[in-house]
């Protein structure tokens, strides 16, 4: 009986985070490319591999172009809006506070509704169709160097779920480019060969049902069932890219255990955070349950690693 109880508690308990992870996203259906309503906001487009593809821009105000500014991009979940992502991780009300360029752009899906991002083995319209995201991320860089002061030693990638992922993909090709990503609830399921270290400050749910934090397939995937890899594992791998000590200073902030590894190469670093408890959300966002603070972490991690 007490078996039953306890696995009836734990369908409970998917159930409702997948209803909540439901409610992020639903905007991405009715209002793919809607602008987010903050002041310093404006959308763009630019034609990729014979794709227009889109995405919202926030600058904060009153920058000067003689000052170059840091370059935040912001990757969605899959099925989920480029407004929906801007308003759970906040980071246009940050930009404003400590002055960097925020973008979000979008992936792709049938009709230009439900985006995703191509990730290596997810997810479903974009790996069905080999879609060229990291051909698409490379170009609106350019872009937006050629439009905005950029500082090309300050370009971070953070990501939700299949955004996640797909920061880890481009930290893997576009090495040169990236100074360092911010994986929440993602994980890195492909061969990975940078050219240049890359920094990486990771946050993931211990409860996470939907990207295991301990790897392995759930049946609560968009597209193909797929076999996620370990955070540990990806952490590992990047703490061994990076040159790091092999001894991590770790610790206990609110409701995340903390791994750091500051003993790196070329001044990288490498950070977990793990949320204890966690589910497929963002930390902090106020249905999270909890209050890590991803978005002000990950940018003092950001700020503290730029390109040598």
């Amino acid at each position: 009986m007490h078996t039953r109880k306890k696995a009836r508690s734990s369908r409970a308990l998917v159930a409702i985070s997948v209803c909540l992870l439901a409610v992020l996203l639903a905007p991405a259906v009715w209002q793919p490319f809607a602008l987010g309503g903050v002041a310093g906001a404006t959308s763009g487009s630019i034609t990729v591999d014979a794709r227009t593809r889109v995405y919202n821009i926030h600058v904060p105000a009153g920058y000067s172009a003689a000052d170059p500014l840091p370059l935040v991009l912001v990757l969605h979940g899959a099925t989920q809006s480029i407004t929906s992502v801007e308003r759970m991780s906040g980071m246009s009300r940050l930009a404003d506070r400590e002055k960097f360029i925020a973008v979000y752009p979008s992936g792709t899906g049938p009709m230009d509704r439900v985006p995703t991002w191509n990730a290596g083995n997810c997810c479903a319209y974009a790996v069905r169709n080999d879609v060229d995201d990291v051909g698409f991320v490379r170009a609106l860089i350019e872009k937006l160097k050629s439009e905005y002061p950029v500082d090309a030693k300050r370009i971070y990638v953070t990501g939700i779920s299949n955004g996640a992922m797909m920061s880890y993909r481009l930290a893997c090709e576009l090495s040169v480019e990236i100074a360092a990503i911010a994986p929440v609830e993602g994980a890195q399921n492909l061969d990975c060969n940078p050219s240049e270290r890359v920094s990486v400050i990771v946050f993931h749910g211990t409860a996470d049902r939907l990207v295991p934090f301990n790897g392995g397939s759930t049946p609560f995937q968009i597209g193909p069932k797929r076999n996620d890899t370990p955070v540990n594992d990806a952490v590992g791998f990047w703490v061994r890219r990076d040159g790091c000590a092999s001894a991590p200073e770790r610790g206990q902030v609110a409701e995340a255990k903390t791994t750091f590894y500051t003993k790196c190469e070329g001044g990288t670093g490498v950070a977990l955070y793990a949320i204890e408890g966690g589910r497929h959300m963002w930390p902090g966002a106020p249905m999270s349950g909890n209050s890590v603070n991803a978005t002000e972490i990950m940018w003092s991690f950001f700020a503290q690693h730029p390109k040598p």
